[in-house]
């Protein structure tokens, strides 16, 4: 397979690898993303990277709450420029609260704002704004309490980032710190039970690799068995550490962790939702001068 510089650029912005190390990774894996990363990874030359941060597109996240149920809802724009645009926040605030009536985004689609549909809403404004618009996907929560934290925000209960925290208890307050701490750390999960298992055991491969390699080349190596019964456990306890909500470090108190900050509060963390722009979204990339010189062929 040829590697092409997008592709070794791509790499290089996702781990921050070299250039000379993201092609040999793409070489030596037939130009597979995922598993050239993984080889950086292996080697060491890069960290772990969330697909997320390799994607991007505009538009807002909506999130609205009435009692224990919370809503988050996606519309995307082709710039963001109609993002700040106030009829466009108009119709996303809209939605988004049309969306605390109905279970998934097809029954949005057909829930009505203003007497129309919302399919119907969002069809009109493309046509009077002139540029595509998406309602792409909506979540919802329930608990005794559910908090609610947008990031960037656009305006009120909207912007690039939207949260979602749902509580068994009253929430005095800890409910919005939790919901900003997610923002922050962007966990891949809620608990180790929650994560997904093909995801857990690509880590456990790679940080298995990643330490034989380490102690082949060590000056005193460790005993294989040391690795394994130690080594690797103590590498994907750290893991977990880092990417179940309630595991990490409390970004307001890093001395005690999520779940002990909830208990603290006497309350219990039951799920959430981390909405971001554009999760999932390739964006294309325009070369200016490319299309300059395609204009004047």
């Amino acid at each position: 397979m040829t590697i092409t510089a997008a592709m070794v650029k791509e790499l290089r912005e996702a781990t921050g690898a070299g250039m000379m190390d993201a092609k040999k990774a793409l070489t030596e894996n037939n130009g597979d993303m995922d598993a050239a990363l993984d080889w950086l990874r292996t080697k060491g030359l890069a960290k772990a990277a969330k697909k997320a941060d390799r994607v991007a597109a505009e538009g807002l996240v909506g999130v609205s709450v009435d009692g224990g149920k919370g809503v988050a809802v996606e519309i995307n724009s082709e710039t963001d420029f109609v993002a700040k645009n106030a009829e466009f926040q108009g119709m996303v605030s809209q939605i988004t609260t049309a969306a605390l009536g109905v279970s998934n985004v097809d029954e949005l689609k057909a829930a009505t704002v203003g007497g129309k549909p919302v399919e119907t809403v969002v069809t009109e404004a493309i046509a009077k704004i002139g540029e595509n618009l998406t309602l792409r996907r909506m979540e919802m929560i329930e608990g005794d309490a559910v908090a609610a934290y947008v990031h960037n925000s656009a305006a009120d209960g909207m912007g690039k980032i939207g949260v979602l925290v749902a509580l068994k208890g009253a929430d005095n307050g800890i409910g919005k710190q939790i919901a900003m701490h997610i923002a922050a750390t962007s966990p891949l999960a809620l608990n180790e039970d929650a994560l997904d298992p093909t995801l857990v055991e690509r880590e456990r491969t790679v940080q298995t690799q990643k330490a034989l390699e380490e102690n082949a080349t060590a000056d005193k190596p460790k005993p294989e068995a040391v690795i394994q019964n130690n080594i690797i456990p103590g590498r994907m306890k750290k893991f977990l550490e880092e990417n179940t909500l309630v595991n990490q470090k409390f970004v307001m108190n890093p001395d005690i962790t999520v779940a002990q900050a909830a208990k603290d509060a006497g309350v219990e963390i039951l799920g959430y939702i981390r909405m971001g722009v554009g999760e999932g979204i390739e964006k294309k990339e325009e070369n200016f001068a490319e299309e300059v010189a395609k204009m004047n062929s």
